[in-house]
């Protein structure tokens, strides 16, 4: 089978290598046009950590051949950093396998597994580390399924979150402080707390 792998992210690089070692792989890091996806005519395009918008006529190209992998249990926090804002809004927390339409990480699930943190031995990195194990061993259990077409898509229900890469990166000095990725999740927590509280002040004082 020939499966074009966009992505643009380090974390997707062993499921690449380990898909590649199965299928005539091609790997993409740049924005795709309609006209390389018809030239390339994969059986299959899997995004995994791909930072480019795929546009209706690229989509249009290979029509229900794209799909995603998106480290959030989806509805909930489609859009950038969803580890992170998973925390945030306490909201559920796992990975899904989706198809892609023309709305971001909105198209029918095809597989999804939730996860369970220890908080208090969590770091932002850790986390997202573990989730990115998940989703690749979701990936890698379900292959032949996922290639052959033999999973029904269902709709996603709920009105779930959504957050842009520019909400982290309004607050991203703030919130992650010296430690970075490797912020341990009670204190991002309370840091994010204490900026809400110093808005909801700020605002008082209008």
């Amino acid at each position: 089978m020939k499966v074009l792998f966009l992505t643009s992210g380090e974390a997707a690089r062993p499921l690449a290598g380990w898909l590649g070692q199965r299928e005539t792989l091609t790997v993409r890091e740049t924005p795709v046009s309609a006209h390389e996806i018809a030239a390339l005519a994969p059986d299959l395009i899997v995004s995994h950590s791909y930072r480019h918008i795929l546009k209706r006529d690229v989509l249009a190209a290979a029509p229900d051949r794209f799909i995603n992998l998106h480290i959030s249990l989806l509805p909930y926090n489609r859009g950038a950093d969803p580890n992170l804002w998973s925390f945030l809004d306490d909201t559920p927390k796992g990975v899904s396998i989706h198809l892609i339409d023309e709305g971001i990480d909105t198209g029918a699930l095809l597989l999804q597994r939730e996860v369970s943190f220890d908080e208090d031995s969590e770091t932002l990195g850790s986390s997202y580390a573990q989730l990115q194990q998940t989703i690749g061993e979701l990936f890698m259990e379900n292959w032949s399924s996922l290639r052959d077409g033999r999973i029904a898509p269902r709709a996603q229900t709920g009105s779930g979150t959504f957050h842009r890469a520019s909400e982290l990166a309004a607050l991203k000095d703030a919130l992650l402080g010296n430690e970075g990725w490797n912020v341990p999740i009670p204190v991002l927590r309370r840091r994010h707390r204490a900026l809400l509280a110093e808005t909801v002040q700020g605002h008082g004082k209008d």
